[in-house]
């Protein structure tokens, strides 16, 4: 059974579209009738865009803990040959599947990156860490930007808003925040050693919200991105130039 906190994740992540933090290797496409797991997927979000339970989804691909699944992993949507759930119904499921198969396998094959929103609005942001950038946006791969940072430094709020998430339900992000600043943007801070804000609280820019840790992560850093309508924008270009 899929927690409330992952159900919340999930539904928060499609309303803003996050993608993950690190590259997602090249894959094979996925053969028909499966799905080829993809960073920030939750067994539920597969489930519900094939139009199948997780129960069913577990019990095709034998999968004891549904919460837990791997990036680039084959997951059946379609009932096994000879399956009791394969009825008539399912032909249309199956099409689906087939639909989106060939979907992924198109995106797969060659990442092609959205192009990136011209803002009608423009969010003066604050540095979030002191520390140098390690990592650039660029759009494709990197949708935000690392710092690195000392280990327990003060993680800040970029600009006032309120925090829409905070937990560990995204593989990938570690310990994670999410703040919302108005009906256009939010920025999120991923890789957090300690969280010291909660889910609905108001925070003004420059409130301490985190500490700078590596949770799930390969080094300690700060994982920042700035979204605008959903989409992933550049960070860089709304800081002050120097993050010191």
């Amino acid at each position: 059974m899929i927690s409330r906190p992952a159900r919340t994740l999930a539904a928060l992540l499609s309303a803003f579209a996050i993608a993950a933090c690190s590259t997602t290797p090249d894959y094979p496409p996925a053969p028909e009738g499966f799905y080829r797991v993809q960073s920030g997927d939750t067994l539920y979000r597969i489930a519900t865009d094939n139009k199948r339970s997780v129960a069913e989804l577990a019990r095709w691909n034998d999968i004891k803990d549904t919460s837990s699944i791997e990036v680039g992993q084959l997951v059946r949507v379609v009932p096994p040959a000879g399956n009791a759930s394969a009825s008539s119904s399912s032909k249309a499921s199956s099409s689906s599947a087939r639909a989106a198969s060939s979907s992924s396998r198109a995106t797969q094959a060659k990442p092609t990156p959205k192009p990136t929103p011209a803002p009608a609005t423009r969010l003066a942001l604050i540095w979030p860490a002191t520390g140098k950038v390690i990592a650039s946006f660029d759009g494709a791969a990197r949708k935000g930007i690392d710092i690195a940072a000392a280990e327990g430094s003060d993680v800040k709020a970029a600009a006032a808003g309120r925090v829409t998430y905070a937990g560990t339900g995204l593989r990938g992000y570690g310990n994670l925040l999410i703040i919302k600043h108005d009906a256009d943007y939010i920025t999120v801070y991923a890789h957090n050693k300690a969280l010291l804000v909660k889910e609905g609280e108001t925070i003004r820019q420059g409130q301490r919200i985190a500490t700078v840790g590596n949770t799930d992560a390969d080094r300690v850093k700060l994982h920042f991105e700035l979204r605008y309508k959903g989409e992933p924008i550049d960070p860089s270009k709304y800081l002050p130039q120097s993050d010191g």
